[in-house]
């Protein structure tokens, strides 16, 4: 029996008049990696986002497209399985206006109409090859490829070591890191699964849990998770909304993929399934020909920092879309 699985992506328009007024208005003055430009700037490939939905996974129930109230001109808001969100539909108005994704993903589970297994999305990353229910659930439980990793940083103001120390922090409480690689040796210790469980060999003789691998891929999960873990940190996760921007207090989603992790409610994955970019370090020539080869079967083009002529990038990103998905999907409109 196939799995009901949704999918749900945030979305930002960055070059909004209306929102970057209201960012400006709530913006701190002093500033760390987490209120960056280049976090909520619009790459102009949402188009091909929802192609490739459509394209590689016909077989999704609901899309949930989750915005501060924007909406793309070309978008067909009446398309059955599209279901539009506003952060205000689900977040409680205390933590609103909002621009930290952590907090927007955080209070997920709020969303009434979301399914028990959904799919998070960011909105730079893509399907780009077919994909079939089991690369994201298989027997009912989330994939994943489960690596130990630690946590460091490239700069003093990079606030994301200090957002998984605060997940390990959690998950360490709940948690005994000796038992849950023992639990799940097999999923642990296996180079089946790839190259990168090597670093669980390593790792494994510490007694915390500093972090584990992200990919920054499509991340699966069961709501109930969510719910489960608000249940039991509750109040630190609400803490996360104090702030409007991403700061180094903030916890994140993948405290629940880790939780899921831990508690063993997962299947294994192999890790090559996709591949993370960084527009800064990698070359662009070279994501284009893997798009183009439909060498993975999702990808995260990450625009991580400033120092990256954005147009030009975008512009042949784009050309190598428009050849894996140059019909226009039923989510835009026909005009």
């Amino acid at each position: 029996m196939m799995e009901s699985i949704d999918i749900v992506v945030l979305w930002v328009d960055g070059s909004d008049p209306e929102w970057l007024q209201k960012r400006r208005q709530y913006a701190p003055e002093t500033r760390d990696n987490g209120s960056d430009e280049n976090r909520f700037r619009d790459m102009g490939l949402l188009r091909y986002w929802f192609r490739g939905v459509e394209t590689f996974a016909p077989w999704v129930r609901k899309v949930f497209f989750i915005t501060d109230g924007q909406l793309p001109d070309w978008l067909d808001t009446s398309h059955p399985k599209l279901v539009t969100v506003k952060h205000s539909d689900y977040i409680p108005d205390e933590y609103l206006p909002t621009f930290d994704s952590n907090v927007i993903e955080l209070w997920l589970h709020k969303i009434e109409e979301l399914g028990e297994r959904f799919v998070l999305f960011n909105d730079d990353m893509f399907l780009t090859a077919k994909v079939t229910p089991e690369d994201f659930f298989k027997k009912g439980l989330p994939r994943e490829t489960p690596t130990l990793d630690i946590v460091t940083a490239s700069t003093p103001e990079d606030c994301l070591p200090h957002m998984l120390t605060n997940n390990a922090g959690i998950l360490n409480k709940h948690f005994r890191k000796k038992d849950v690689l023992k639990r799940n040796a097999g999923a642990f210790f296996n180079l089946r699964w790839g190259k990168g469980q090597i670093r669980n060999f390593l790792l494994a003789p510490f007694k915390y849990f500093s972090t584990f691998r992200d990919p920054h891929l499509p991340s699966s999960y069961l709501k109930s998770t969510f719910q489960e873990v608000w249940q039991a940190e509750g109040a630190l996760l609400a803490q996360t909304g104090r702030d409007r921007f991403r700061s180094k207090s903030d916890l994140t989603h993948w405290l629940m993929k880790c939780w899921q992790i831990c508690q063993g409610r997962f299947y294994p994955r192999k890790s090559s399934w996709g591949r993370h970019y960084e527009l800064w370090e990698d070359d662009v020539d070279g994501i284009c020909r893997d798009l183009e080869k439909g060498r993975y079967k999702a990808v995260c083009i990450n625009d991580s920092k400033t120092d990256v002529d954005l147009e030009a990038v975008s512009a042949r990103i784009r050309e190598s879309f428009e050849k894996i998905l140059p019909r226009k999907s039923g989510f835009e409109r026909d005009r």
